[in-house]
């Protein structure tokens, strides 16, 4: 049977789930309409899609340190309702994440945060690397795409890998536990400390001064 648009669009308007999860369900359910939201449905798509514009105030902020506190963090991990909140499934995994940022240092938690500065500056070293290389200018933009999303992947909470999980990323994480609990989820903000971090170059610009006025 041919999937034509008009049934992947109908069937996004009935679960909120995206076109290409649309799409894969109808071509696995051999554009049996109903077969193909149970199949969204057990993947959980059509479930945390349709929370995707619910309003998250309510959550936790949870603390992890590590390295006989060495090393500290503080997030805040959103959720529609105080019962959820109080959830100790919902609890574990907002320990879950600040143990995953603790280990592996994200810098925002999203793409939407990362200065358009820094995009430009990364982008043109790379281009000029691809250049360097002799790259045809065909490939350079690809290429180019692909090492921005691995930039994106190092500095970016949402785009990382799940320290627990490899497989996953935060992103896809926040979505499976948003199907399973059955409320938005959403990470707002965190803060990652590191003892003793810029007191070696406060220390050594004092020492800078110290010298040049003895000289």
């Amino acid at each position: 049977m041919t999937i034509t648009a008009k049934d992947i669009a109908a069937l996004r308007e009935k679960t909120g789930a995206g076109m290409l999860d649309c799409k894969k369900a109808l071509e696995e359910s051999h554009g049996d309409m109903e077969s193909a939201i149970d199949w969204l449905r057990k993947r959980g798509a059509a479930k945390a899609a349709k929370r995707a514009d619910k309003v998250a105030a309510e959550g936790a902020v949870a603390s992890y340190i590590h390295g006989n506190g060495r090393i500290g963090v503080l997030v805040e991990v959103n959720c529609e309702t105080d019962f959820v909140a109080k959830n100790e499934q919902f609890q574990e995994l907002v320990r879950d994440i600040a143990m995953h940022i603790a280990a592996i240092s994200p810098q925002y938690v999203s793409r939407d945060e990362v200065p358009l500065e820094m995009i430009e500056r990364e982008k043109a070293i790379y281009r000029d690397q691809l250049n360097a290389e002799g790259k045809p200018e065909e490939m350079v933009e690809k290429i180019l795409e692909g090492k921005l999303n691995k930039f994106y992947e190092e500095i970016c909470l949402l785009d990382q890998k799940f320290i627990k999980d490899e497989d996953k990323t935060i992103a896809k994480l926040l979505e499976e536990k948003t199907a399973e609990i059955g409320e938005k989820i959403h990470i707002r903000r965190f803060a990652l400390y590191r003892l003793g971090e810029g007191i070696e170059k406060q220390e050594s610009n004092l020492a800078k001064e110290v010298a040049e006025q003895l000289a």
